[in-house]
């Protein structure tokens, strides 16, 4: 049996050790803000934080889960309200939206860690997570914002 606790509620997971996060929260918990891009963790869709730090929950097997916490985009904020949230509408950041909560996620461990980030802390933080409609700069500008300094 796997303990862990999902966005500050305690689980256990009796299943196939081998099944990824990802699909536990969307085939089974109907979590669907986390999508499949890739499959392979590396275009940041399917990006969760796994004891504070962002991960790929596509990459990473149940089994890997015993005493960890887990944050899903359902998890940041129950009301949607959390500064990149507001921030990431207000900068009119998502376009087709699909990697948005990977993005917003990615985006929340780097201001968890580093609160106040330089143009160039964001952008190392945030190469790993793709947008397909390459809105990068209200990306950017959405994270400056919720950190408080300038777009």
């Amino acid at each position: 049996m796997i303990a862990f606790t999902l966005n500050g509620e305690a689980r256990q997971y009796d299943g196939e050790g081998q099944m990824p996060l990802l699909w536990y929260l969307r085939d089974i918990l109907s979590l669907t803000g986390t999508k499949y891009g890739c499959g392979k963790g590396l275009c940041g869709a399917c990006t969760v934080h796994l004891n504070g730090q962002a991960i790929r929950s596509c990459s990473v097997a149940m089994e890997r889960l015993d005493g960890a916490q887990i944050t899903t985009i359902e998890g940041l904020a129950s009301a949607g309200d959390h500064p990149l949230q507001i921030a990431w509408a207000e900068h009119n950041v998502p376009q087709c939206g699909y990697c948005q909560s990977g993005q917003i996620m990615q985006a929340a461990a780097l201001l968890a860690a580093n609160p106040n980030p330089d143009q160039q802390q964001i952008d190392d933080a945030m190469s790993g997570v793709i947008c397909r409609c390459g809105t990068y700069q209200r990306i950017r500008a959405a994270i400056a914002s919720a950190a408080g300094g300038e777009a």
